[in-house]
Order: C-alpha cells, then sequence, then structure tokens
C-alpha cells in the first residue's frame, strides 16, 4: 500500500514534525511493500522537494502554483483527496499541527476514511489495518484505536514524538508538479492574513526544551526572567492558563487543556503548581524540572527533578550556571 505524507511548510522549508511523519511513512511502507509519496503545497514547493531531508520518500508531489501560497482547508483538503485516489493509497499520515488538525477532518469526511488524531504510536494489525495509540482523558490513558476497512487509513501524529531520520542515504526521488484542482474563484473559504507576533519566539508545540511559568510569577515583568534562561538553553517560553488569565503573557505561550499540548525533551515547571489541565498539555514530557517554594506542589509528584524554593534566586542562578557551562565549551 502506498502511504501519503503531508509536508507542511514553515519558513520555506519543511516543518520537523512533517519530517516525524514523514519517517514513519518510511516505516509503514517497508512493512507493506509500498512507496512513500510526499504532497508539498506553496509557491516555493518546488525547490523545497529539492531538501536532501525528504530523500525518504519515493516520490513528491509539488504545488508551486500562487494558488498554494495562501493555505485554504478547502483548496489543501481536495488537492490532496485528488492525489489520494490517484495514487490508491492505504494511509495517509499528517502531523498534528494547526493547519493539520483543520484540514484533515475535511479531508477524511471527502475521503470516507477513518482518521486518528493526537497519535503517540502507530502499527499494523496482521491484516494490515492501522493501529493508533492516543491519549485520552486528559492523559490519564492511552487509547489503543484500529481502522476498519476505508479507502485510506488516516492519522495525525503529534510533533516530537516520533524520531526524525537527520541524515537519510542520499537516493533520487521523483519531483512531480501538481496543478491546483480548483480555481481561485470557486474557493469559498481562504486565509486572509496572518498577523505575528510583535516578538519572534519558538512555538511551543514544536520546541524541544520550553521554560514555562505559572502564578508564582506574581507579575507580567518577571517573564523577561524566564525568557533570558530560555535563551540561553535555545528554548521556547510557556504558560500555565493561571499566568494566561492574568494577562501576564498571550495565549499562544499557554500549555495545557485549554491551551497547546506539548512534547518537549525537557520542560521547565517555573512557579507552577501543576493543577490536572496543565499537567493534560504534557504527558508526552520526557523529562519535567519543579521549581516552586511549596514542597506539597502536586508538580512534584510528576517532576522528575524538583527544586523547592524561591523562583526569584533559583532562576537567574540556574541562568548563569547555564551560561557558564555553554562558555566553557
Amino acid at each position: 500500500m502506498n502511504i501519503i505524507v503531508f509536508l507542511e511548510i514553515k519558513d520555506n522549508k519543511v516543518r520537523r514534525a512533517s519530517l516525524e511523519a514523514l519517517a514513519e511513512g518510511r516505516k509503514l511502507a517497508d512493512k507493506t511493500d509500498g512507496q512513500v509519496i510526499g504532497i508539498i503545497l506553496g509557491t516555493d514547493a518546488n525547490t523545497i522537494a529539492q531538501d536532501p531531508h525528504l530523500a525518504l520518500a519515493d516520490k513528491i508531489y509539488a504545488g508551486g502554483d500562487p494558488l498554494f501560497g495562501t493555505y485554504s482547508s478547502e483548496l489543501y483538503s481536495a488537492q490532496l483527496a485528488s492525489i489520494i485516489e490517484k495514487e490508491s493509497a492505504g494511509f495517509v499520515l499528517l502531523a498534528s499541527t494547526i493547519a493539520g488538525k483543520d484540514f484533515a477532518p475535511r479531508l477524511a469526511a471527502k475521503l470516507k476514511s477513518s482518521l486518528f488524531s493526537d497519535c503517540i504510536g502507530l502499527s499494523l494489525d496482521d491484516s494490515k489495518r492501522l493501529i493508533g495509540i492516543r491519549p485520552v482523558y486528559s492523559g490519564k490513558l492511552l487509547a489503543e484505536v484500529i481502522s476498519k476497512d476505508s479507502a485510506a487509513q488516516m492519522a495525525l501524529l503529534r510533533p516530537n514524538i516520533f524520531p526524525v531520520v537527520e541524515n537519510p542515504a542520499p537516493k533520487q526521488y521523483a519531483i512531480e508538479d501538481t496543478a491546483p484542482v480548483s480555481t481561485a474563484d470557486k474557493i469559498r473559504s481562504r486565509l486572509k492574513e496572518i498577523k505575528k507576533a510583535e516578538k519572534e519566539s519558538l512555538d511551543v508545540a514544536e520546541a524541544q526544551v520550553i521554560v514555562a511559568g505559572g502564578r508564582g510569577m506574581k507579575a507580567a515583568e518577571n517573564f523577561s526572567m524566564l525568557e533570558e534562561l530560555a535563551t540561553v538553553l535555545q528554548a521556547a517560553v510557556g504558560a500555565s492558563r493561571a499566568a494566561v488569565d492574568s494577562g501576564w503573557i498571550d495565549h499562544a505561550y499557554q500549555v495545557g487543556q485549554t491551551g497547546k499540548v506539548v512534547s518537549p525533551v525537557l520542560y521547565f515547571a517555573v512557579g507552577i503548581s501543576g493543577a490536572i489541565q496543565h499537567m493534560a498539555g504534557l504527558t508526552s514530557a520526557k523529562w519535567i524540572v519543579a521549581i516552586n517554594k511549596d514542597p506539597e506542589a502536586p508538580i512534584f509528584k510528576v517532576a522528575n527533578y524538583g527544586i523547592v524554593g524561591d523562583l526569584f534566586e533559583i532562576v537567574p542562578l540556574l541562568t548563569e550556571e547555564v551560561k557558564q557551562i555553554k562558555a566553557k565549551g
């Protein structure tokens, strides 16, 4: 069975989360004797399609038409549906990003296919049906879901969970142009504008390291302390709902059940109590370091390392220590 992987573009390169999906697609292809077929949509698609990191693919469809330059869930889902049917694909993998979560349900409806969301594991049963592992009940349990027979079995993969093949063996793969299946006048909804934050920062949803602050930060200006630590760690800044609701930081930084789900290698919970709604957003974090003055804070029950003390003393000391370690090389 052929495997379709949607390769999402950000800043003129394929997102890491999509490279993770590509690696999983290669594993499925090796088990089913199928081909891995990538799809890139965007004005620079033909150039990006030549990225050596995409050598795990056997073929890439590149949609470089200006119509693809502006995201449209209607157009993107129609385009993928056309290619999926053309290639008789048995599996479709997408990264669980904002765009992926937006148009994947529309695509599944078009194909009358099953769709597993937020998967942290994939496998096949003896009948080559897709099995997905996904967290449920705020991460308290893991559900194993299996696809019924459908035209294409679809899965959204949680970022930072699956390994990336950093340097795949060089390989020639076909690059084929794909023209829009629709025209501008027939597209009923389009993305009109993207408003970027005044200060560019790493997205917590894809960051390998996150420094997050909660109610214990006490004021908006104190987040500069976390930003300094994040800078030396090359990390993203995050926040709990309490900090966001207090107006100290924008909702885009919120981690938790009503914020973003993250899967970092390292998560610093600074002045965060560890409420269940917050922890639901980081069930896939590999290492959690908690800094809190309350030794009974729930965060210490799940943290790998805990520091009981005043964060306003500990964070600056930690920042300076990291700077010294980096200075020594």
